[in-house]
């Protein structure tokens, strides 16, 4: 990953950041409100020889005593100074919880002792710390050497006794808060980062980039009320979604589209990606466009382009290529459109067999003598091979990945087969995506032009059909019927 993909995944996980260090707060600040407040008091001892008849003593004296703070340090946290003193406090009190409940250390460059008692009671604090002072002063008399008229060598003498300390000093809010937020946002961050790392799901464009290097042909977003619309080319032509299947559109003629392929397979990596929405609305916005576009349910498994536009579904396909009927008699015009339907007709036992054979080829040839554009609806890639066979009959195949849906590796994976029947692959649609800040700055028109209709090139070079239909004078309102998408 670049610095510039690690500040994208936290931009996208930046409400995992933010609610692992609010948790992390939280959790600081409750531990804080509960712990037992602690009371540190502190005295101060100097320790100095005795006598001296010259500054050369006096100075020999002050190193000696140097020397041997570290050892009165050690000495004052010993069992010969805190055994009497937890004698006098008794309450089961021992020398080794004394010793864990004081600090001692020397100042920098002199010999004075800092002595400091922690305990949840203030005043016991205070007592503590004073009598270790006056219980170390009383031992260094005679563990040092005496002089030579029998006095100590070295005194010891408290000049900071401890007091009653007036606030705890721990735990501390403020800086438990703190260390709380530092940790939740180095926590977060962490975690954000993996999760990115980790994350195999087909998200946004650039996932698709990290699979493969197929043309990005369109972004369709999500719209929650797709099942209520399906063909949001009609019912709502001046959608985002709309307008994402006329870029589509667009960049279709940019792909070697207006010289060699003039059938299209659309398929996906596995169900519930949105190919068949993707295809009846890419179909309408050709035929709205000008040219003359079939488009046919080659899904002989699930089939649902018949139920999505209201047709009567049983005679269509599969009825054609056992040869009961002519595919001129089986064709349905969409309203008062250039777009005609070939629906799936009855669900066959052998859909492979029968998408692979002869006749279907006679079926496609024939239709594109009549057709500028042929759209074919095939089932996923990774469950069956159908649309696959498709593929290799077909000029392109246009793979649709729906976001949130669909993981990498799945989409590796169709693409590979379609690789391996030498299938032209269009490009890569990115379907049911999720909006972004920028669509709030979005370009925002209307058109007196209900019917959706924009003027663009036909995708085909010419249009063969059995009549050329005027165009329409508007389309009914009658509601299409909701089914999956």
């Amino acid at each position: 990953m670049l610095l510039a993909d690690y500040f994208n995944a936290l931009r996208r996980r930046w409400l995992t950041v933010v609610v692992i260090a609010l948790t992390t707060i939280a959790a600081g600040a409750t531990i804080t409100l509960l712990a037992t407040p602690q009371y540190t008091a502190t005295t101060q001892t100097f320790f100095a020889v005795q006598g001296g008849e010259s500054v050369s003593d006096l100075a020999q004296g002050s190193t000696f005593t140097e020397k041997q703070m570290a050892s009165y340090a050690r000495i004052a946290e010993s069992p010969l100074v805190l055994d009497p003193i937890a004698e006098t406090l008794g309450e089961g009190t021992d020398a080794r919880d004394l010793a864990e409940s004081i600090t001692v250390t020397v100042a920098e460059d002199t010999t004075i002792l800092v002595i400091s008692a922690t305990d949840p009671a203030p005043e016991r604090a205070r007592d503590i710390a004073n009598a270790v002072a006056d219980g170390l002063a009383a031992s260094v008399g005679g563990l040092s050497p005496e002089r030579p008229d029998g006095t100590e060598s070295v005194r010891a003498t408290t000049f900071d006794a401890a007091e009653v300390p007036e606030s705890p000093s721990s735990p501390n809010l403020l800086l438990n808060l703190a260390l709380g937020l530092v940790l939740g946002a180095v926590l977060g961050v962490g975690i954000a980062l993996l999760r990115e790392v980790l994350e195999t799901k087909i998200r946004t464009e650039a996932d698709i980039t990290a699979v493969t290097t197929a043309t990005r042909l369109a972004t369709v977003p999500m719209d929650e009320s797709a099942s209520d619309h399906p063909v949001f080319m009609h019912d709502d032509s001046m959608s985002h979604r709309a307008e994402a299947i006329r870029r589509l559109r667009t960049n279709l003629q940019f792909v070697n589209l207006g010289d060699r392929s003039r059938s299209i397979v659309v398929t996906s990596s596995v169900a519930g990606e949105g190919k068949t929405t993707t295809a009846i609305n890419l179909a309408v916005s050709l035929a709205d466009a000008g040219s003359r576009v079939v488009l046919v349910d080659a899904d002989l498994r699930l089939p649902s382009v018949a139920d999505y536009l209201g047709f009567e579904g049983g005679v269509g396909l599969t009825t054609v290529l056992i040869g009961r009927v002519e595919v001129a008699d089986a064709v349905q015009p969409w309203r008062d459109t250039r777009l005609d339907i070939l629906a799936s007709g009855s669900i066959p036992p052998n859909p492979s067999e029968l998408l692979g054979s002869d006749a279907m080829s006679r079926l496609l040839a024939e239709l594109a003598a009549a057709y500028d554009v042929i759209i074919l609806d095939s089932p996923p890639l990774l469950p069956v091979t159908d649309a696959a066979i498709l593929s290799r009959m077909a000029d392109g195949t246009l793979v649709v990945a729906g976001a949130d849906r669909l993981h990498k590796q799945q989409l590796r994976a169709s693409l590979d087969a379609l690789e391996t029947v030498d299938a032209h692959v269009l490009g890569v649609v990115l379907n049911k995506a999720q909006r972004k800040e920028r669509d709030r700055y979005s370009y925002e028109y209307r058109s007196s032009d209900t019917s959706g209709r924009s003027p663009a090139p036909s995708l085909g070079r010419h249009s063969v059909g059995r009549s050329t239909p005027t165009p329409p004078a508007g389309r009914s309102d009658r509601r299409l019927p909701a089914s999956r998408l």
